[in-house]
């Protein structure tokens, strides 16, 4: 007995085409049209069905999707693109920071900051517990610990604690109050270990100048009273709202498992260690988690395979919340170039001190933890700040690669400084490039806290941008919120002109503003493990699309980083409008 009629056969094999015929609940249309797809031109419009894309084409094979049920768009000539995708982003511990007093990055007079930070205290945006806590304050203040000292260690405060947290998340300052209230004297600092007694500023005789990097600050830090759980709630509320605003539409949460008072440079990973994670499944629950997270859990950087069991545990609480995943693991191979702090691993030493940084992870172990995460379908997702923190990290990736092709796609990312050994090596491992190029610009950060300090050849590959596509790597986008501003715009402008208020940074390592596109939307994607699923407008991928108000193909770069969203759809369902 036949199974099948010839008739049946041919309804069955007509399914596919029928079901893509099927009507579209919404369309776009008379647009010009990204879809992220290497190689394909500019279409016109956009179908989509029940959240995810039906079809992207010209205005006559959309609008033949449609019928009278069908929600009409008509982009009016405005450019319609995938949403955008953030590879390293701490985008609660910024919607903090953005609730709060906060610098942002801004550096004024030390009696101008003494005035604001009395008036923010007065306002009571400084926090709770009796600590004057501040937020993004610029590492140019370090050098003037001293200064610090005069106006911040007398009068009323004599006996009011005092934080600046540094915008780089590495290094900050306290003043004597708090210093007292944690323990840190003369005497402490000088029974430190030598290798600690460097991530804290201090004279001859050993009184500590406030300043304090990596481990120390974590010890300055994690004495900060905690904010409620309400106010964490918000933050991630802002976190979320803001993402959207500058369409964004996912990002990897460098550090999801760490929480307020968790030491982030000398981690060990317990299952209680979930970080904002219950605050992603709160808006998850809620229904307000419109942007796809991939949450990064962060390992001590000299963890052993075993060491992976516990993480594996966190996740499994978290398991099946909506627009949630795990790709893998973070790890720091080191800290941050700038002076003072020079934790940064660098093959030449800094001029200065004659010391190399602090490389954190163990080039002799680090393939072994590789390969244990490949085993569980993991990336590992690197901080790598300094030369030898990359070429570290990619001989652990390497060590992997001689046992087998890779199953999931590592990372490395800020990659300030990077040998030009190592350019051809990403695309040889397969390993991304994550890169936040908003930094590409020629300010204090890059001249008077680095120049003096590094090798003048390692100086000429800051952010080598350019050199690394050039040499095949998959360069894909990042923010570092709150260290810089989450708007992809901002960076997509800066990679190409990398200007900045001293100067332009490298120019032959400027990168075009297509590369840029794709390092946002279909790279991005790749990076987070969701290539599959959302990263481009191709049939069955999530609807997440942004409306922008010009004309980003055709504009100069310049004004490329004033570029605004006008609205955000996540799933087809619109997220953001200036208006709403």
């Amino acid at each position: 007995m036949k199974r099948f009629t010839p008739c049946l056969l041919a309804a069955l094999f007509a399914m596919p085409s029928l079901q893509a015929m099927a009507a579209a609940d919404l369309v776009f249309t008379n647009g010009k049209v990204f879809t992220g797809v290497p190689g394909q031109p500019l279409v016109k419009a956009v179908a989509v069905e029940n959240g995810k894309i039906i079809k992207a084409g010209s205005d006559a094979e959309i609008n033949a999707l449609a019928d009278s049920g069908t929600q009409r768009i008509d982009l009016a000539g405005k450019v319609l693109m995938p949403g955008m995708i953030d590879t390293h982003s701490h985008p609660v511990a910024a919607g903090l920071a953005s609730l709060g007093a906060n610098l942002l990055d801004e550096e004024i007079p030390l009696p101008e900051l003494e005035q604001w930070i009395t008036e923010q205290e007065q306002a009571g945006t400084t926090g709770e517990g009796g600590v004057v806590n501040i937020a993004g304050v610029s590492s140019a203040y370090w050098e003037q610990s001293s200064e610090l000292g005069k106006h911040f260690n007398q009068g009323r405060w004599a006996d009011k604690p005092l934080v600046l947290n540094g915008i780089d998340g590495h290094t900050g300052w306290a003043n004597n109050a708090m210093l007292k209230r944690i323990g840190i004297d003369a005497t402490y600092i000088k029974n430190l270990p030598s290798k600690e007694r460097d991530y804290i500023g201090h004279a001859a005789d050993f009184t500590p100048t406030g300043f304090v990097a990596e481990s120390m600050w974590d010890q300055v830090r994690g004495q900060v009273p905690p904010p409620s759980a309400e106010v964490m709630l918000k933050a991630a509320r802002e976190a979320v709202k803001i993402n959207n605003q500058y369409g964004v539409t996912g990002w990897m949460d460098a550090a999801s498992n760490a929480g307020h008072s968790d030491s982030l440079f000398d981690f060990t990973a317990t299952e209680q260690s979930v970080g904002v994670l219950p605050l992603y499944r709160q808006l998850a629950e809620n229904g307000e988690l419109s942007a796809h997270v991939a949450a990064l859990l962060l390992t001590n950087s000299k963890s052993k395979p075993a060491d992976l069991e516990v993480l594996a545990k966190v996740m499994k609480q978290f398991e099946g919340v909506p627009n949630l995943t795990f790709p893998g693991i973070k790890v720091f191979a080191d800290g941050v170039l700038e002076y003072p702090g020079q934790t940064a691993a660098v093959i030449v030493p800094y001029k200065n001190n004659n010391k190399n940084g602090e490389l954190l992870i163990d080039p002799a172990h680090f393939g072994e933890l590789v390969v244990a995460a490949e085993k569980r379908g993991w990336i590992v997702h690197m901080h790598a700040v300094g030369d030898r923190a990359v070429r570290e990290s990619l001989n652990g990736f390497e060590y992997a690669r001689k046992l087998g092709p890779a199953p999931v796609t590592h990372s490395i990312s800020h990659l300030q400084l990077v040998n030009p050994k190592e350019f051809p090596r990403f695309a040889q491992l397969g390993v991304v490039a994550s890169m936040q190029l908003l930094w590409a610009t020629e300010e204090s950060y890059t001249v008077d806290l680095v120049k003096p300090y590094i090798s003048a050849f390692a100086y000429g590959y800051q952010y080598p941008a350019k050199s690394l596509k050039d040499a095949g790597a998959m360069i894909a986008g990042a923010s570092d919120w709150p260290v810089s501003s989450p708007n992809p715009w901002n960076a997509i402008a800066q990679a190409a002109t990398r200007k900045g208020p001293l100067g332009v940074l490298n120019a032959k390592e400027s990168v075009d503003r297509q590369t840029m596109f794709y390092a946002y939307t279909s790279n991005a994607a790749k990076t987070l493990g969701l290539d599959t699923q959302i990263g481009s407008l191709a049939p069955g991928k999530q609807a997440d699309l942004i409306i922008l108000d010009r004309d980003v193909f055709s504009v100069d770069d310049e004004a490329l980083s004033d570029t605004k969203v006008l609205k955000t759809y996540f799933a087809g369902k619109q997220v953001y409008a200036p208006d709403a």
